[in-house]
C-alpha cells in the first residue's frame, strides 16, 4: 500500500475552542494507524490546505473554515476521495444542521431560525419555550458563548441583542429538554459505536432503563447520514421514560474517551473507501 498517500488536514485553531490538543490527537492517531497500514500520510494544517499546499488525492480533514469548504466541494466533484464530504461538513453549520435532521424526521428540539435584530419573545412565549439555548447560526462555535442557555422569553431576546452587537447575523434558538445528557460517537459502515452518560457515577453504564441503545444507535446513523458525514459524534438527551433527542451532531469530534478505537476505525474506513474506488 505505499503507493497510496493520504493528506490528514488539521482544523484550523479557530474552530477548535478549548480543544486544540484534542483535535490534533485524534488526527495524529488516524495519520499513524494510516502508516501502520502501508499508507504516506502527510499533516497539513488548515492555512496551508487553505493556501494550496495539498496535491493528495485522498484527504482526511478535520476543516471548519468557510473558506475550506468549496475547495473541499470541487476536489470531491474533480473525483478526489474526501473524508468527511466538504458538503457533509457545510451542512453541520447549525442553521442548516437544523433544518436537515428537522426535515428527516430526526428527533431534535423544537426550534426557530431567526435574524438576530428580530423580535422573538412573544414568538417564543406563543410556543410555550421559556428556557432555550440560543446558538450562532451562519458558522461554526469558535467561542463558548456561542451558545447561550437563556431561562426565559425576555433574556432570550437580550441575548439575540448581544449576539447582533457581535457581528452574528443568524442564531438558532432550541427548545430545552430536560433529562440526561448522552454523548456518542460513531463511525459509518462499522459496528464500532461509543456511548456514555458524563454526569452517571458510572458514565458507560446502562443509563435510563428504558433508553434502547440500538434504537439510538441506529437513529445517529441516519442523522449523519442525513447530513453528509461519514465521522461523527455528539450529544443527545435521554428522558427518563428511554426517549431521546440529539442536540448536536458534529463532523470528526475529538473522540476524547475513545481516542484509541476511533482512530483504528477512522483508518479501516478510509482503506475501505480507498480499495472501492481502486
Amino acid at each position: 500500500m505505499s503507493s497510496i498517500k493520504i493528506a490528514a488536514i488539521l482544523r484550523a485553531a479557530a474552530y477548535s475552542p478549548n480543544h486544540i490538543g484534542n483535535d490534533a490527537a485524534i488526527l495524529n492517531l488516524a495519520a499513524e494507524q494510516l502508516r501502520k497500514r502501508g499508507c504516506e500520510v502527510r499533516i497539513y494544517s488548515e492555512e496551508q490546505f487553505i493556501a494550496g499546499a495539498v496535491e493528495e488525492r485522498f484527504i482526511l480533514h478535520m476543516c471548519r473554515d468557510r473558506r475550506s469548504f468549496p475547495m473541499l466541494q470541487k476536489l470531491e466533484d474533480d473525483g478526489a476521495l474526501v473524508v468527511n464530504s466538504g458538503y457533509g461538513v457545510e451542512n453541520c453549520i447549525r442553521e442548516r444542521l437544523a433544518r436537515i435532521l428537522i426535515g428527516s424526521g430526526i428527533p431534535y428540539p423544537e426550534s426557530i431560525m431567526v435574524d438576530t435584530n428580530q423580535t422573538v419573545a412573544a414568538r417564543l412565549d406563543a410556543m410555550g419555550i421559556s428556557r432555550a439555548w440560543i446558538k450562532k447560526g451562519e458558522m461554526y462555535a469558535c467561542h463558548k458563548e456561542d451558545v447561550t442557555y437563556v431561562r426565559h422569553s425576555t433574556e432570550a431576546q437580550e441575548m439575540l441583542q448581544e449576539y447582533f452587537l457581535r457581528g452574528i447575523r443568524r442564531a438558532v434558538i432550541n427548545r430545552h429538554i430536560d433529562g440526561l445528557k448522552l454523548k456518542f460517537y460513531g463511525i459509518a459502515g462499522s459496528e464500532w459505536f461509543y456511548h456514555s452518560f458524563p454526569l452517571l457515577d458510572n458514565p458507560e453504564g446502562p443509563g435510563p432503563e428504558l433508553f434502547d441503545i440500538d434504537d439510538f444507535r441506529l437513529t445517529a446513523a441516519r442523522a449523519a447520514a442525513a447530513l453528509d458525514i461519514l465521522i461523527y459524534g455528539g450529544d443527545a438527551i435521554v428522558t427518563p421514560d428511554g426517549r431521546f433527542t440529539i442536540i448536536d451532531i458534529n463532523d470528526f469530534p475529538t473522540f476524547a474517551p475513545c481516542r484509541n478505537e476511533a482512530a483504528a476505525e477512522i483508518a479501516r474506513l478510509l482503506l475501505r473507501l480507498i480499495k472501492a474506488r481502486r
